[in-house]
């Protein structure tokens, strides 16, 4: 479910929009101005009048999108923040689990080629995934390999 927050754009954005639109169409007039003239002393009320202000535009916009942007990357992370902490209630109480014991308990080691965590084989980060193969023991002793904060592997020794 989704906040409205994040379904209507950010008002930031369309400032941001509508002042980059602004400083585009005072910079096309400011040059038509300038290339109708042919003195200097001429051409400088419309830069003064339209390609600087258009400028200031253009830049005050660019400066609002990145700020409207990051808002709402900071609205969706929080959205997310909450998604992951959310925990309904009387969840742990019904299934009978106790809320400090561990994901996984297979006894069976798990890792993905390439990374650098070992896994038990149920642990929610590996299990299903095609990519995952069984510890190599040489990793395992050359200490390459750590273990998984999640499920809390306990190093075989052989």
């Amino acid at each position: 479910m989704r906040t409205a927050r994040l379904r209507t754009v950010h008002p930031v954005l369309w400032a941001g929009w509508a002042a980059l639109a602004a400083g585009a169409v005072l910079c096309v007039l400011g040059w038509y101005g300038v290339s109708g003239e042919r003195f200097a002393e001429r051409q400088l009320p419309y830069l003064a009048s339209c390609t600087v202000p258009g400028g200031a535009l253009i830049v005050a916009g660019a400066v609002l999108l990145t700020h409207g942007r990051g808002a709402l990357a900071a609205a969706r992370v929080e959205e997310l923040y909450g998604l992951l902490v959310a925990v309904e209630p009387g969840g742990a109480e019904e299934s009978g689990t106790a809320a400090d014991a561990p994901l996984a308990v297979s006894g069976d080691l798990l890792m993905v080629p390439g990374g650098t965590l070992w896994h038990r084989a149920d642990c929610p980060l590996v299990a299903g995934k095609v990519e995952s193969v069984p510890v190599d023991a040489k990793l395992l002793a050359s200490g390459e390999l750590g273990p998984c904060p999640i499920c809390e592997p306990v190093e075989e020794t052989d």
